[in-house]
């Protein structure tokens, strides 16, 4: 009996001390409380066989087994944060101890899609506080699940709550004075995100035993959670890679022990298409699981989106060193900061080591995932824990990390308790520190989520007063462009962003777009459609891109007006469906033609009527043509054999304006004869692959993927006219052997233990690369008449292997050219490559290679970065000793370009320009009988640059004619 007196006395003087600290904190001051040291024993009672453990302040008992398995698997003490010991034991709803066997982060276990989402339909089946829900289907055809968790009264009015929030997101609903009594009614959503990157195992499974103790839990501060916070959880954003990086997991790395073993910790496909850039698609909206975080976010508009990530030690929580995006209100970055500094206190009373907050990342890019919440007047934020890629424990030297500068384990004012050089890490530590964060940030929620909705509430308030008193009032994309369907996508991609579009239905100005500012989401309007201006004296360099104006990037004219009356609101239509260009046929005449200005879906059209039309012919113009009042530039269609019928078909299916006459067409021209188009991938890096391949299959461009086996094998001519090389990673060596032979070989197919591999290609060797056979054999695909197209650094690395002939690398050590939209100018303007286009035109470049040839080269240059002609450009006109008389011809005078009035960066920044101006953009390299198109970026950039893709197509349509300049 005395026993069980001390027992129940120790917990009643613990509970007394959490309510002392949970009061405080109620207060928003947070006091740790200071624990006796037999509080820190486990108490065990044994009676009749039975176990009996009991935790502070809880009625039901814990379940010890987890507890002490949680102890198990942490690999040392100061990484196990007293918030997640002492789960619950409940009767009716299932732990994951007793769902699975094992608790979660158990060494060696890797829970894939199906079983995770078992989970938590049996936590749903077993719990009122607890629902599941399908928000839309991936690429694969597996479903992604949306898990809402909050107490029963709450889950039995979620409409009316998601009705207040609603009213919320667009005060210009809320009527005078009711503001206070909708907040009052309101609470704050807290959107948790997991499993977006799948080689970042810790998420999906922390967020399973997460969502069990906010289901199941009796601790005050949980119940409160309960109450006043929804939380809902996207426990594996992206489940086609998550179950190829499960599959990897059981296939090559379980038997693991060393982490810098060489092994490739992930699979060369996460996705079927983006791999970690599914976390850049916030703008595009083009894949799946990027639709469905949308619909969340329009369906629920969370207060909190949290994106749970892993890559740096041992917890970064996300405010960014900045400079932060111009665009965004104050409130969110403050928001960013109270939230971090809150939860770093939190952790810090536990004792974890390694936290730390702003010297990672900077807060420019607003095309991240959980962007979607900041640029619609939410607080969108990260973490970013320590991973393994898996369930082993390793042992992990975190010596050479620097962030902001500083090493990982130098103590800084942001980290002010760091990690040692070397830490053995496991899953469950990184479940731990995850799981910690979580709660804090949930608590702080349930304390101050009035606070944080009042907030939400008056940014659009002050957006769309911002829209009446600043100068700017509106954008204008006016009706004529010069590709009508960029700018119909245009308009598109702003609906898609809940930016209101209208469109002028009377009056001289009929049929142009017009975006009003004073809406709830002006300050995205604003950033999506004016130029980026990145700091050139920001301390760090950028994190990712810094530019992503529309309408440089689609090609689209977009004007500004500072004259709210310019459109009276009686001329106006607010869109409410997305808006579709339909081409027309204009004329008469049994000829039809397409005048050419580098649309975007010529390309597109071309395949579609050889494959519904096979007998219509197709030329291209390789000089201007009159008719009439019309002239058609270069690059402009000529069918015969198409008729009337089909003519207007194929205007309207690609929004196509086409011209029929009956004049004949005498120009130089020439005829389209459709390629065989390969693209290459490697097993290494798939990503920009992947974006190349989702930009042919959205444009219904047919191909092949093919890989190193197929260059290896030879006869590529046989089988391809055009072979193209997106953007890979590394150097000429790189190329050739890939990944190392030693690891080999390595299956990559689908076998009945490992279903999801094998897609979308499959090998039964990943190592080894192509090697020089391959190599060879792809230099004679170009000897042989082939057209070899290649992206960025692909173009570096095939000149240094020696298919590129000609070029090499030029030294840049000093420029720094982050993702910018820039300035270029044709060098050669009767290049096919450059049919449609101006002769000075915007294009987007990253950080890449800058390449140039000799200077009796120079003609290989088709497009050169900057406006201004370069010096090695500028022909001698001084005296010349020993000539007898005037030189018989003069060198012509180039153009005048002033950089001044022609800057190089239209958007973004680039420190130490002049080391690029004047290089190549594109050469146009014969090799043989073929050529290599040698882009030195990235025309296919995520699916965002569409401007810069016609070039490309521009390419394959006219590949066997590449040497007409």
């Amino acid at each position: 009996m005395s026993l069980f007196i001390s027992l129940f006395e120790v917990n009643a003087n613990a509970n007394a001390l959490q309510n002392e600290a949970y009061k405080n904190e109620r207060c928003n001051v947070y006091i740790a409380p200071k624990f006796p040291k037999i509080m820190k024993r486990p108490f065990i009672l044994l009676t009749s066989g039975m176990l009996l453990a009991y935790i502070v302040g809880y009625a039901q008992p814990i379940d010890e087994v987890y507890n002490q398995k949680i102890k198990e698997y942490t690999t040392d003490g100061r990484f196990l944060p007293s918030s997640v010991l002492n789960l619950l034991d409940d009767p009716r709803v299932p732990s994951p101890l007793k769902h699975f066997g094992e608790i979660i982060g158990a060494p060696g276990i890797m829970y894939n899609t199906t079983q995770i989402y078992g989970y938590f339909d049996k936590l749903a089946q077993t719990s009122g506080r607890v629902n599941m829900m399908q928000i839309g289907m991936t690429e694969e055809g597996r479903p992604l699940h949306l898990v809402v968790i909050a107490d029963e009264h709450t889950m039995e009015n979620l409409d009316q709550y998601k009705a207040l929030l609603a009213k919320l997101a667009d005060p210009r609903k809320v009527q005078a004075g009711e503001a206070a009594a909708i907040i009052s009614q309101a609470k704050p959503v807290y959107f948790l995100n997991g499993g977006l990157h799948s080689p970042e195992t810790g998420s999906p499974h922390m967020l399973m035993e997460l969502a069990y103790r906010l289901a199941t839990d009796t601790a005050a501060y949980i119940k409160d959670i309960r109450e006043r916070v929804i939380t809902i959880i996207n426990p594996v954003s992206e489940p086609d890679g998550w179950d190829k990086q499960t599959d990897w997991y059981n296939r090559y790395t379980k038997s693991r022990t060393d982490w810098d073993d060489g092994m490739p910790s992930r699979p060369p496909y996460w996705g079927k298409y983006t791999v970690h850039d599914n976390n850049r698609d916030g703008l595009q909206i083009s894949q799946e699981l990027t639709k469905a975080a949308y619909r969340v976010y329009y369906e629920w508009h969370p207060t909190v989106l949290l994106d749970l990530h892993e890559s740096v030690p041992l917890l970064y929580i996300s405010v960014g060193t900045g400079p932060y995006n111009a665009d965004l209100d104050p409130t969110t970055i403050n928001e960013w900061s109270l939230l971090a500094q809150y939860e770093m206190t939190q952790l810090a009373a536990q004792g974890l080591p390694g936290v730390f907050t702003w010297g990672f990342y900077d807060g420019w890019y607003p095309g991240y995932l959980f962007w979607i919440a900041n640029n619609h007047n939410s607080i969108g934020r990260f973490y970013e824990t320590f991973g393994n890629a898996g369930s082993n424990t390793f042992l992990r030297d975190i010596a050479t990390s620097n962030y902001a500068g500083k090493p990982a384990t130098s103590r800084e004012w942001y980290r002010p308790e760091p990690a040692t050089a070397k830490v053995i890490w496991s899953l469950r530590n990184n479940v731990n520190y995850m799981q910690a964060g979580v709660l804090a940030g949930l608590r702080f929620a349930s304390i101050n989520g009035k606070t944080l909705l009042e907030n939400f509430y008056q940014k659009g308030v002050k957006a769309i007063e911002k829209g009446k008193t600043d100068t700017l009032k509106a954008f204008i994309i006016p009706k004529t462009q010069r590709d009508p369907g960029m700018a119909a996508y245009l308009v598109n991609q702003l609906r898609a962003q809940a930016i209101e579009v209208h469109e002028a239905i009377s009056g001289a100005n009929r049929g142009d777009y017009v975006v009003k500012l004073d809406q709830p989401y002006r300050n995205l309007a604003v950033s999506l459609l004016t130029e980026q201006r990145f700091p050139k004296d920001a301390e760090f360099p950028p994190y990712d891109d810094i530019a992503w104006t529309f309408g440089l990037l689609y090609g689209v004219d977009v004007l500004q007006t500072n004259d709210a009356d310019f459109y009276p609101d009686n001329t106006l239509r607010l869109l409410t469906e997305n808006v579709v260009y339909r081409g027309s046929v204009r004329g008469t005449g049994s000829t039809y033609l397409i005048p050419y200005k580098a649309q975007q879906t010529v390309l597109s059209s071309l395949f579609w009527l050889k494959a519904n039309d096979p007998k219509v012919g197709v030329e291209v113009l390789d000089a201007d043509v009159v008719l009439g009042a019309d002239t058609l530039g270069r690059g402009s269609v000529l069918f015969s054999g198409l008729n009337a019928l089909r003519a207007r078909e194929l205007a309207a299916t690609f929004g196509l304006d086409l011209l029929a006459t009956d004049e004949t067409i005498s120009a130089d021209k020439h005829p389209v004869s459709l390629p065989r188009i390969a693209v290459y991938h490697s097993w290494s890096y798939t990503q920009d692959e992947g974006w190349t391949r989702f930009t042919f299959e959205q444009r219904g461009i047919p191909y092949t993927s093919i890989d190193k086996d197929d260059l290896k094998q030879g006869q590529l001519n046989d089988r391809f006219d055009v072979i193209l090389v997106p953007r890979l990673r590394g150097a000429g060596k790189d190329f050739i052997h890939d990944v190392d032979r030693k690891l080999g070989p390595m299956p990559f197919t689908k076998t009945k233990d490992y279903p999801s591999h094998g897609y979308p290609d499959s090998t039964d060797d990943m190592t080894g690369g192509p090697g020089f056979d391959g190599v060879a054999n792809l230099h004679a695909f170009v000897n042989n008449g082939g057209a070899l197209i290649a992206f960025d650094n692909s173009t570096a690395m095939l000149a240094e292997v020696g298919v590129a002939e000609g070029l090499s690398q030029k030294s840049t050590a000093n420029m720094l050219h982050p993702g910018s939209v820039v300035q270029a100018r044709a060098r050669v303007p009767s290049s096919p490559i450059l049919y449609g286009y101006p002769e000075l035109f915007p294009i987007f470049r990253g950080n890449g290679p800058v390449l140039q040839v000799e200077r009796q080269h120079r003609d290989r240059l088709v497009l050169q970065y900057g406006a201004p002609t370069a010096k090695q450009d500028i022909e001698y006109t001084g005296p010349i000793l020993g000539l007898q008389g005037a030189p018989t011809k003069q060198a012509e005078k180039p153009k005048n370009y002033s950089p001044k009035d022609y800057p190089y960066v239209l958007s973004g920044m680039v420190r130490n320009e002049e080391l690029i101006l004047g290089e190549g953009a594109i050469f146009n390299v014969p090799v043989g009988k073929g050529r290599v198109v040698g882009f030195t970026f990235d025309p296919l950039h995520r699916y965002l640059n569409h401007h810069d893709a016609p070039m490309v197509w521009n390419s394959i349509i006219n590949w066997n004619h590449l040497d007409k300049e």
